[in-house]
């Protein structure tokens, strides 16, 4: 099964991430203590298969730049600044809120809030930005995808691409303005690392501020 994944340029920039969002699919079926345990395993899964895909997608490397920084800033000053100011299309649950469950300062709350900002930090951006930024994007240009450079600018996949991430989030406007931004620093620099580094920016400012001012809505 290894090989096979390992064999298939598609396979191993999709399965990660599909794996991920079945997961995540799941998450809020089993309970209230079920959905951090299910965060948790879909967390350690995802990391798990990063690394076993690492030496066979090429891209998938961190890089850190001005840019990066500005955007990840951005991006999260967007996500919590636009808060309230569109209708949602769907509502919004909130229920990921392990100092509600489990109360504030203790240690399985803690543990929870850590393993969601790690993941949030270091497993999401490279699962989300190799899918969608490297693969999916690429691949509405041309179905021979890695023919395609990642700095190739293409206005229609550029839209389709960042309107079905920012509609794969409850925060849909503020989704399809990252997506853009994310996408357009993989244009300008051509490669992917800038985009990982930003989302990792923007996924750990909002950690923080979910937080710091208990704005689990975010979460």
């Amino acid at each position: 099964m290894l090989k096979k994944l390992y064999s298939s340029p598609y396979l191993v920039r999709i399965v990660p991430f599909a794996a991920f969002v079945a997961l995540t699919l799941i998450q809020g079926e089993f309970g209230d203590a079920g959905q951090y345990w299910i965060y948790t395993a879909k967390t350690l899964l995802g990391a798990w298969l990063l690394w076993l895909v690492r030496k066979h997608v090429a891209e998938m490397r961190w890089s850190f730049s001005w840019e990066a920084a500005a955007v990840g800033v951005a991006v999260f000053l967007a996500w919590v600044g636009l808060d309230g100011m569109y209708p949602m299309l769907m509502e919004r649950s909130g229920s990921f809120n392990p100092v509600k469950s489990y109360g504030g300062g203790s240690p399985m709350a803690l543990a929870f809030i850590a393993v969601r900002i790690l993941g949030s930090t270091l497993v999401v951006p490279p699962l989300e930005e190799v899918f969608y930024r490297s693969f999916a994007y690429r691949w509405l240009v041309k179905p021979d995808f890695a023919s395609v450079p990642l700095g190739a600018f293409r206005w229609w996949a550029f839209l389709v691409v960042g309107v079905v991430f920012g509609l794969n989030h409850f925060e849909w406007l503020p989704g399809i303005l990252c997506a853009f931004a994310y996408q357009g620093l993989v244009c300008r620099k051509g490669r992917l690392g800038d985009a990982m580094a930003a989302h990792a920016i923007t996924n750990l400012l909002l950690g923080a501020w979910v937080v710091w001012k208990d704005a689990w809505q975010f979460w």
